[in-house]
């Protein structure tokens, strides 16, 4: 016994359940329920469950995630889908989702599709053959909703079933606005979101809408878009030049995001004009380096980490059986005043 016991903890081979039940001399069955703190387990002694954890520990015992999957028809395991991973926002939501996953013991797999509507619906369903028990999709529209509890992050699925966690963006567009307002700011530029994002219509529907209540005229020449085949930093400040070079006069200028924000600061510069004396910059989301950027920029916080928990509790509570959802979850932004607005100075 003693020889096995010492070939069991050289060996470099897989210990299986029957090897540690023999190795601290109980049935598989018994080992089992310990392991899997079953109800059966109840009423097995404390000194017996601290044995079969020892042995564990000592065969470096791992379970078979197969054969307890199938066991138990439970995977623990959720699928998230996003355009991309290297954008900071995208990022930060992601990070939210794996913080609240890893509380409720879940794994996740990440897919990205970068903008390929054959690679969406491909790997939307390779998630499925995997045994995921949901899906969370970030920044994504998906042709269908998948056969399976599905959350979305920053996009709007228009099927029942599916549950939308959004910014309230026309209270962002509001603050954003009011702002500039207050600092007697009317001709202002913007830049929008790529047509590929899921959320950039819903964004610059909530701009002009709060434009017209505000009374801020928004003209269409001083609204460029992102093209989704272009960086986004390098983007802002190429279309800010090319904002420049249309000699329309503008005092503040809205990006999409923070990054568009950085370009389009650089690009001011380069024109030799002042942030914020002689043009105001107002980005959106609230990145980590939006603080550390020289001027530091004043911008709209998407709770983007939150946003990723919410997404993640909502999707562990329905794959576990609650019913009762709303389909739009909808989130407060707050606005962050810093160095890259101020007063207006028409030029």
């Amino acid at each position: 016994m003693a020889e096995k016991k010492k070939f069991l903890r050289q060996s470099s081979e897989v210990v299986t359940l029957r090897q540690l039940a023999e190795h601290v001399g109980l049935t598989p069955g018994t080992v089992s329920s310990v392991l899997n703190d079953s109800p059966s387990a109840r009423g097995i002694p404390q000194r017996t469950k601290d044995r079969i954890f020892a042995g564990a520990r000592e065969l470096n015992y791992r379970p078979n995630f197969f054969a307890r999957t199938l066991r138990k028809k439970r995977t623990n395991t959720v699928g998230v889908i996003a355009k991309e991973i290297g954008d900071p926002s995208i990022a930060t939501i992601i990070s939210g989702i794996e913080s609240a996953l890893s509380c409720k013991n879940y794994f996740f797999l990440t897919v990205v599709h970068r903008q390929d509507p054959q690679v969406i619906e491909q790997y939307s369903q390779i998630l499925i053959d995997r045994g995921v028990e949901g899906i969370i999709t970030v920044d994504v529209n998906l042709p269908s909703a998948p056969a399976l509890p599905t959350v979305a992050v920053a996009g709007q699925f228009r099927t029942s079933g599916v549950v939308n966690v959004v910014l309230d963006y026309k209270k962002a567009a509001r603050l954003a606005l009011q702002h500039l307002l207050q600092l007697h700011h009317k001709d202002i530029a913007y830049l929008r979101g790529r047509p590929t994002s899921v959320d950039a219509e819903d964004r610059w529907r909530a701009i002009c809408e709060v434009g017209v209540e505000l009374g801020i005229p928004i003209r269409s020449e001083m609204a460029l878009q992102l093209d989704p085949r272009e960086p986004t930093i390098q983007q802002g400040y190429q279309l800010t030049r090319d904002l420049l070079a249309r000699h329309r006069p503008f005092t503040a200028l809205f990006a999409y995001n923070d990054l568009v924000a950085i370009g389009c600061i650089r690009a001011l510069r380069e024109a030799n004009l002042r942030v914020p004396e002689d043009v105001s910059v107002v980005g959106f989301d609230d990145i980590r380096g939006a603080v550390y950027i020289v001027p530091s920029i004043t911008t709209v916080r998407q709770p983007l980490h939150k946003m990723g928990e919410i997404a993640a509790e909502t999707l562990v509570k329905r794959i576990e059986g609650e019913t009762n959802f709303p389909e739009e979850i909808r989130i407060e932004p707050e606005f962050i005043v810093r160095e890259s607005s101020g007063i207006a100075n028409p030029r």
